[in-house]
């Protein structure tokens, strides 16, 4: 093969999507599960999806659906639903490129989601509790037993799984067919028992855990005076089954303990990649989904990026004030980590409709939620259900392929993004809010409600104000609700004075200290060492740079620095330290947008967000405009430059007077504008 076939042949991700050797594809994805319609009625289904202006369909590829006895699958001899080369092939034929979900775990609300009944009820297999009991997963239709994810005995049977149908896909993959994209596994979040102390105490997590500290903790003697444990070795040592310390410099042993959860996700992925690579599937990126509240859970972006080349976020969310927020934070960050890594800021699940087990989620909320995400840096997504199903209600097309009123959305939210070209668009944010893993780490452990998880709290409406326990701890007091409420304080001084902002991470932290005007780093008290010389470093360069509410006295466990890497200097463009005082952050943060002269961009009432997208030039050319309140209001905001917006979805043309624009909103609702420049 010649350099250019190879070039030719090469799957690339970029900003904008996938380059198929000349061809870059935009990531617009619609789902449709082959396996739970007549084969009939694929077509059907797959045209509409074309005439939603979606490029690729996503599919499951369940291992319990096809597995008729241990090392025996049907895909297709027996039942024709399950003849998934065929689905794939006809994909293909009407011109959609496809994203497989092989698993082993796929969820897609099926029984034991997607996995064999045998393998979840094997002992060897199943996640550990402190207890000693299996973990059990209390979701409908069936409450089961969840696996361990370093059970070689779960191992064993998926790598069974993964090669059958590894092989079974490979002669489909790109450029010889239509498969592109691959993701390992669904929602690593330890299947959604996550607290620290749910699991996992399976005896092969344990060996696992205890080589982490053998590589942690170079001699025997460090570990025993780290854990303050003179009988501690690295064959014996225990993990803790739940909260016991009493001073700071006993949370080593627990942040251990979470971190090692956190490595479990990122080990299993791997070892499930070179299984599907060895069979066949090599050569195409492959992904992997955070969920929900992923921020709370052990699912560390910075490991996990590290195994697979894209990193999506799952979108269900709800039109409203709170969700909005959220739905900023998560995606900001999401386009932070993209950016630095050169691929899109992606939703591997996009809801539209809703499992009959949710709370449920209208059309508007599903408008809502897709047009907030872009406006804060989506840039490519996954409706998940395009087509209907079992166990799905309110997809955009039926389980006959037939689409429905609401179908109308999507395929003019697709045609609105392709005539603007959105995917070569940038929303600047001049200010970076980075969030380090430790602090993230160390709620999760002072979490305060035992059996329920961070994540479900979180999802609920909760947070590190409702779940964090923090009293009674002597020496440096870990502050994770005032880190919390700070990061809180500060969006709102950002969000009054009109300075536009992304949340990032520290596995991003040299990408921020680069591109951002002035990073504000959440600091509880602690920080690990590598994101530390990071700052310090950054520091010598001259970057503006805060912690807060906090200063820095101790490393990521909470073992005290003596002296402090970080002092405030008179040469300090910005405060060093911000503590939690609504005043000093609001005066801290009108100081630094007139010494580092930050861009505004107001809008009015406070209620209302914007945001503005320009091109490569830095012009602006995309604008959207939030309304997250439950009344309609007349935005009034001015963007630089811009005589005219018109509106993308339904076309009305809106004049700028005198700079300024004034926009009317339904109740929680988003609008998306082409912005005419003046000449």
């Amino acid at each position: 093969m010649s350099q250019k076939d190879k070039a030719d042949s090469r799957i690339e991700l970029l900003p904008e999507g996938l380059r198929l050797g000349g061809e870059v594809l935009p990531l617009l994805a619609g789902s449709m599960h082959y396996f739970r319609h007549d084969p009939a009625t694929w077509r059907p289904g797959l045209e509409a999806l074309v005439g939603m202006g979606f490029r690729l369909v996503d599919t499951c590829v369940p291992w319990g659906v096809h597995e008729r006895a241990p090392g025996v699958f049907d895909f297709g001899k027996e039942d024709p639903r399950l003849d998934a080369g065929a689905f794939v092939r006809l994909a293909g034929e009407v011109g959609l490129r496809v994203i497989v979900r092989p698993g082993p775990h796929v969820n897609a609300e099926l029984t034991h989601f997607g996995l064999p009944e045998r393998v979840v009820w094997t002992k060897e297999c199943q996640a550990v509790s402190a207890g000693g009991r299996p973990v059990a997963l209390p979701v409908p239709p069936l409450a089961f037993p969840v696996p361990s994810y370093a059970s070689e005995a779960f191992h064993a049977e998926a790598r069974v799984w993964l090669d059958a149908v590894g092989r079974e896909l490979a002669p489909l993959v790109w450029p010889t067919g239509p498969i592109v994209l691959c993701q390992l596994d669904n929602d690593g979040s330890l299947y959604f028992r996550d607290g620290v102390y749910d699991q996992d105490y399976h005896p092969d997590s344990l060996a696992l855990y205890r080589a982490f500290l053998e590589e942690r903790y170079r001699t025997v003697e460090e570990l025993r005076e780290v854990l303050g444990d003179p009988g501690a070795t690295f064959f014996n040592v225990e993990p803790p089954r739940r909260f016991r310390a009493e001073s700071s410099d006993e949370l080593a042993r627990h942040l251990d303990w979470a971190e090692h959860q956190e490595r479990l996700v990122p080990g299993a992925l791997e070892r499930f990649r070179r299984v599907l690579e060895a069979a066949g599937l090599a050569g195409i990126p492959t992904s992997h989904n955070l969920p929900l509240a992923e921020a709370a859970t052990p699912l560390d972006p910075g490991r996990i990026g590290n195994v697979v080349e894209l990193l999506g976020v799952d979108y269900h969310h709800r039109a409203s004030v709170r969700e909005s927020d959220t739905i900023r934070r998560r995606t900001s960050e999401l386009a932070v980590r993209s950016s630095a890594r050169a691929h899109p800021a992606y939703a591997s699940e996009l809801g539209a409709g809703y499992p009959p087990y949710f709370t449920p989620l209208g059309d508007d909320d599903n408008a809502f939620t897709a047009l907030t995400a872009l406006a804060y840096g989506l840039r490519g997504y996954n409706v998940y259900m395009a087509v209907e199903r079992d166990r799905w209600i309110g997809a955009p097309v039926d389980h006959y392929g037939v689409p429905r009123p609401n179908a109308e959305h999507w395929r003019k939210l697709g045609a609105a993004l392709a005539h603007v070209r959105f995917w070569e668009l940038e929303r600047q944010a001049p200010v970076h809010l980075l969030v380090p893993r430790s602090y993230r780490r160390l709620s999760r452990v002072l979490h305060a409600f035992g059996p329920v998880s961070a994540q479900a709290v979180e999802v609920l409406g909760g947070g590190p104000e409702l779940g964090s326990l923090e009293t009674n701890l002597s020496g440096i007091e870990p502050r994770c609700v005032d880190t919390a409420r700070f990061l809180g304080a500060l969006e709102i001084a950002l969000d009054r004075e009109g300075v536009p902002f992304a949340y990032s991470g520290d596995d991003v932290a040299r990408h921020t200290l680069k591109v951002a005007r002035w990073t504000v780093v959440a600091c509880p008290g602690g920080l690990d060492a590598a994101l530390v010389e990071r700052l310090v470093r950054a520091r010598d360069r001259g970057q503006a740079l805060t912690l807060g509410p906090a200063p820095l006295a101790a490393n990521g466990a909470f073992r005290r620095l003596d002296p402090s890497p970080l002092v405030a200097t008179p040469e300090d463009a910005v405060p060093l330290v911000l503590p939690l005082d609504d005043d000093a952050i609001a005066v801290a943060v009108a100081a630094a947008k007139r010494s580092l002269a930050l861009p505004e961009l107001r809008v009015e009432p406070g209620v209302a967000r914007t945001t503005v997208h320009v091109d490569a030039k830095g012009l602006p050319r995309v604008l959207f405009v939030i309304n997250p309140s439950a009344a309609p209001i007349v935005a009034k905001l001015n963007v630089r430059g811009a005589r005219a917006a018109r509106d993308l979805l339904d076309g009305e043309n809106i004049g700028a007077s005198v700079g300024a624009f004034e926009i009317g909103l339904g109740p929680r609702s988003v609008r998306l504008f082409e912005l005419e420049l003046e000449t």
